[in-house]
């Protein structure tokens, strides 16, 4: 099911399956900003990641001594969830354990997610309740894509992702199988704070930085149309698209930890990057997306 909400300024939907953004527009114009998951490259719009970021290698890991199962950036995205509230301009999701998870992810837990509009801004919150009497491991993670071009007349090479604040970013280093090399290399950016986007940047396939500034704006050359990724908190963030294509689209994708590393499956709770709740414990994190 859809649902949607808004402000003076934009226009949110947001479907129960993933609790994904399926819309993003703003008013003033008509535009639609988010990626509309034309299968010909991505079937996605704006995926959230939990438990885990990215893929685990041959899609298992371990936990006191069992090995389970998990699909690329977890069940989570791929999940119903149910409406826990709704006001003019938020939405509230919950997800909580059930027996299909349980066989995934031996924890009990609750996962709410909220979208709350902020002028031209849509804040999407996770927050993650143990309900277990062990400890909880998890990452959580945004995916979203946009629109590129946002105007007629531009390219995709025309735009640029720039960083807040100067920063010296460091990319992960990632095998063929976008595993984690464990290692990291300097990425170029002028002046310390921007790049262009190329189709070919994404030949190898996503390209993740640390090392950054908590916020990014993707910026075409001559409109004045732009997207602003705000993620106070949050160590990584990644940029997409298909890989070996044109696609019309790049996505920026904050994340709180990193895909397995190369040929290692890994024991969940040496698993590097993953955040930890006591039992009882809460843990929220948002990040934000602005758009103009």
């Amino acid at each position: 099911m859809l649902y949607t909400i808004e402000n003076a300024k934009i226009k949110v939907t947001v479907t129960d399956m993933g609790a994904e953004m399926t819309s993003l527009v703003l008013k003033k114009t008509g535009v639609e900003y988010l990626w509309q998951a034309d299968p010909e490259y991505w079937t996605g719009h704006a995926y959230n990641l939990f438990p885990i970021c990215g893929r685990l290698w041959d899609g298992k890991y371990t936990y006191q001594g069992k090995t389970y199962e998990m699909n690329l950036h977890g069940f989570a995205r791929k999940t119903a969830y149910e409406l826990a509230e709704q006001t003019d301009t938020s939405l509230t999701f919950r997800l909580a354990d059930s027996d299909v998870t349980y066989a995934q992810y031996p924890f009990h837990f609750e996962l709410l997610l909220t979208y709350t509009l902020d002028g031209a801004s849509v804040i999407t919150t996770f927050h993650v309740k143990n309900n277990d009497e062990k400890e909880l491991i998890y990452a959580i993670g945004g995916h979203p894509g946009f629109n590129v071009p946002l105007a007629e007349g531009e390219t995709f090479e025309d735009y640029t992702i720039s960083f807040a604040e100067k920063c010296e970013p460091r990319q992960l280093c990632m095998s063929e199988t976008c595993s984690s090399l464990g290692e990291t290399k300097p990425f170029k950016v002028r002046c310390g704070k921007s790049f262009k986007l190329a189709h070919n940047l994404f030949d190898d396939d996503a390209i993740f930085l640390t090392d950054v500034a908590e916020e990014v704006t993707l910026k075409g050359a001559n409109s004045k149309r732009f997207v602003k990724v705000t993620y106070p908190g949050m160590k990584y963030v990644g940029f997409w698209h298909k890989p070996k294509t044109e696609a019309p689209y790049v996505c920026i994708e904050p994340w709180m930890s990193v895909p397995a590393d190369d040929g290692k499956v890994d024991d969940l709770e040496t698993k590097r990057d993953m955040l930890r709740l006591a039992p009882g414990a809460e843990h929220e994190q948002s990040f934000t997306i602005t758009i103009g």
